[in-house]
């Protein structure tokens, strides 16, 4: 009897340890995608070792953002914002396209901007928390951008870039049709929302939306989509300039991030940059194919680096080995 007592302890203890081992090795490695459900146009904080992700809701966006929270890209915790929604974020010239396509950045007064697309309007939002209670910057309730400006330009995929001296700009734009893309920018004054000057059409070469600024080795890397965002053409490009508005130099790896020959990754694109110990990640979307009159998109995360030349490296897409420490 006590043989068989000590031959199912030894069992247990084994089955135990290699489920500890399994687990280890699973948290050790985040793979793609990042979580289930169909999400896409990532932007992302970090406060207090929490991580925030805000996201489009598919297909064609919803009346609110996708937001959730994770300490280990592992495990997802979802919230629902009070701002932005679809019915406060409606003016007179709001088209019905629906939330899309966040930009979260905390602010040098501790405080939490948003600028998010809804009806093909650019709207801006402030938090204390990244969580909210959010309410849109302007007094009035109005869009910073609404959907008749700018001929030409469709107002979306807003980005919000603060440099190094604290001076705030603001990315947009898009195209219609899948053609003639625009990249408008214009700096911001200390309220977050106040244009100081007049809006510039900074278009650098292939772009046709998802405006993403990165600053490394004291030159500004101006990183975009480029192709259908339905469709394996879909890719991330970039180009480098010396200042947040330019002009721009074709990036020599551009594009770096595109459908892979075996179609595991299938129209990547419309990301966010983030760093963490020293190391630079891109988190993005790409397209889950079905055979539906929509696309369905999923997060996913891969390591951004630099070469010798200090140009962006082209990614090898297979997920990043676990950066929290859990």
């Amino acid at each position: 009897m006590y043989s068989s007592i000590f031959k199912s302890t030894v069992a247990l203890l084994f089955t135990l340890f290699s489920l500890s081992v399994f687990c280890q090795k699973k948290n050790s490695f985040i793979t793609n995608p990042i979580m289930k459900g169909y999400f896409a146009d990532p932007t992302i904080i970090k406060e207090k070792g929490i991580y925030y992700i805000y996201a489009t809701i598919d297909p064609w966006g919803g009346k609110e953002l996708g937001v959730f929270e994770t300490k280990d890209f592992i495990n997802f915790t979802q919230h629902h914002l009070n701002w932005p929604t679809k019915e406060a974020c409606t003016s007179k010239t709001s088209h019905e396209t629906m939330v899309w396509a966040p930009s979260v950045r905390k602010g040098r007064d501790g405080k939490y901007y948003m600028y998010v697309a809804v009806g093909s309007e650019v709207w801006a939002g402030v938090s204390p928390t990244p969580l909210g209670p959010w309410k849109n910057l302007k007094a009035d309730n109005s869009p910073v951008v609404n959907a008749k400006q700018f001929p030409g330009v469709h107002n979306i995929d807003p980005d919000l870039f603060i440099d190094e001296d604290g001076q705030a700009y603001l990315y947009w734009g898009s195209g219609w049709n899948w053609v003639n893309g625009h990249c408008m920018a214009v700096k911001l004054k200390s309220d977050m929302v106040t244009f100081d000057g007049e809006p510039k059409d900074i278009t650098p070469p292939h772009f046709f939306e998802a405006a993403h600024m990165v600053k490394r080795f004291g030159k500004y890397y101006l990183m975009f989509s480029d192709g259908k965002a339905i469709d394996a053409t879909y890719k991330v490009g970039y180009a480098v300039g010396n200042s947040p508005l330019g002009p721009w130099k074709e990036g020599s790896n551009s594009p770096i991030l595109f459908t892979s020959a075996d179609s595991t990754i299938y129209g990547p694109g419309h990301h966010t940059v983030f760093r963490e110990k020293g190391q630079d990640y891109i988190l993005y979307h790409r397209i889950f194919p079905q055979k539906q009159d929509y696309v369905l998109r999923q997060l996913c995360i891969d390591s951004l680096n630099f070469d010798a030349n200090k140009e962006i490296k082209k990614i090898t897409p297979k997920g990043v080995k676990n950066f929290t420490g859990k």
